[in-house]
């Protein structure tokens, strides 16, 4: 493959939170690599025959990397295969994707995992990462090889959408992960406590009739959890929390452990348990969607740092499996084309600064997985999206790139949409525009 045109972004807006830079200025990209980036960027002049691009009222952002991408590939590939998702993703100005490993098989060892690496090579358009199991065909009764996924390029470990029940595998599990500095990703929701439930438990749920689960069924988990971080002292990543008291939980934690992150869903972000309104099943989410005040205290703990990052949970269903009864429904809802929009309606409302938001869906799950993506600082990978942060948009059914479409998003107004998407220098998604393409 030949190496893409040389690319100048000019009179941009240019917010990259690994460097606190936030400046009107250049971007020059050649070879695939980032040159320079700032308002001083052109003092080393246009590399020859770039394209060159004016980027004036646009935000110019490191390419954003999503820590929660579940996909269909292997096994699944009519609800969303590695290439699918990674068109979203690039729709989306997403570079990076960490995926889950509820595959069938199960990413549970070396050579699958070798399998997702070799596939996204091949068909991606974007960079993908795949997670693996903590145990065993995610039975939660044997400890997956962690070495040996770690020598063969993962990032991370998790059982996805499952929690861990006994709590000496874990420990031992956190145990080694602490010998390879391997990431534990752990989804928090004890599922005796959750049973069938599927609404938060309330008042609301009383009145749509629906089995409910109390906030207990995350907060117990977390804090087990928080406990044998602390004692293994491994690096410790609350996948997905979604109530208040896991927030002032967390914030404890941190005060002495540093090795401790935590992960929120743009969903919960952007939702809340009114939104499942005349049982629509598309709503339909793990952790279920909280009420108002939870939702409000999660953007205050992303303000503040308590959560460190925002992920898409992106869990594409087919058609079969939401169309039941919104307690038989399967549980999830895609996201990777929302993610940015639906995080920027926290920026346009003052909630939390833009510079916080972006940290959280470029530098920090980067520094999070160990990777070297975003950040637009010179002599890094020319991954990057340049976005129109006041365009509105309504994202309608005909705009839905994933193959699945079941998203909670579904008509939604927004205001910021991505324009173009680039990956290692090549421009992967670029918008089309009543004047033209940018």
């Amino acid at each position: 493959m030949s190496a893409p045109r040389p690319l100048v972004v000019e009179n941009a807006r240019i917010v990259d939170p690994a460097r606190r830079l936030d400046e009107i200025g250049t971007i020059v990209v050649s070879d695939g690599v980032i040159r320079a980036a700032g308002a001083d960027a052109l003092g080393q002049g246009r590399p020859d025959g770039a394209e060159i691009v004016d980027g004036r009222g646009l935000l110019a952002l490191p390419g954003l990397v999503d820590a929660r991408v579940f996909i269909g590939e292997p096994g699944g590939e009519h609800r969303e295969t590695i290439r699918s998702a990674s068109r979203a993703a690039a729709a989306g100005g997403i570079t990076s994707i960490l995926t889950m490993p509820d595959t069938d098989p199960v990413i549970d060892d070396a050579a699958l995992a070798q399998f997702v690496m070799r596939t996204a090579r091949e068909t991606a358009f974007v960079n993908v990462f795949p997670a693996a199991a903590m145990t065993r065909g995610l039975a939660g009764q044997e400890m997956t090889e962690i070495g040996l996924l770690t020598e063969s390029g993962v990032h991370a470990f998790t059982d996805g959408r499952q929690t861990i029940r006994n709590s000496g595998l874990l420990r031992r599990i956190m145990t080694y992960a602490r010998d390879f500095d391997a990431l534990i990703m752990h989804e928090t929701q004890d599922a005796d406590l959750t049973g069938s439930g599927v609404m938060t438990e309330g008042l609301l749920a009383s009145w749509l009739g629906l089995p409910t689960a109390p906030r207990e069924a995350e907060i117990i988990p977390l804090e087990r959890d928080l406990r044998l971080a602390a004692l293994t002292g491994c690096r410790y990543h609350a996948a997905s929390v979604s109530v208040s008291a896991s927030a002032e939980i967390l914030r404890a934690a941190k005060r002495t452990n540093r090795r401790i992150t935590a992960g929120i869903s743009i969903n919960h972000l952007s939702l809340n348990e009114n939104d499942v309104g005349e049982y629509r099943t598309f709503f339909r989410l793990v952790p279920p969607l909280r009420a108002e005040d939870d939702r409000l205290a999660m953007v205050e703990a992303l303000a503040d740092g308590t959560i460190d990052i925002i992920v898409s949970s992106h869990d594409p269903h087919d058609a079969d499996g939401k169309r039941h009864p919104f307690a038989e429904a399967e549980a999830g809802a895609i996201g990777l084309e929302t993610l940015l929009p639906a995080a920027l309606r926290l920026h346009h409302s003052g909630a939390v600064p833009l510079m916080r938001i972006v940290e959280a869906i470029t530098s920090a799950p980067s520094a999070l997985l160990k990777l070297d993506r975003g950040t637009l600082k010179p002599g890094a990978v020319a991954d990057l999206c340049l976005v129109d942060p006041d365009a509105p948009f309504i994202y309608t059914k005909d705009r839905v790139r994933s193959k699945s479409k079941n998203t909670a998003f579904e008509n939604a107004r927004f205001q910021g949409e991505v324009l173009r998407t680039v990956v290692g220098g090549r421009t992967v998604f670029q918008a089309e525009r009543a004047n033209g393409t940018v």
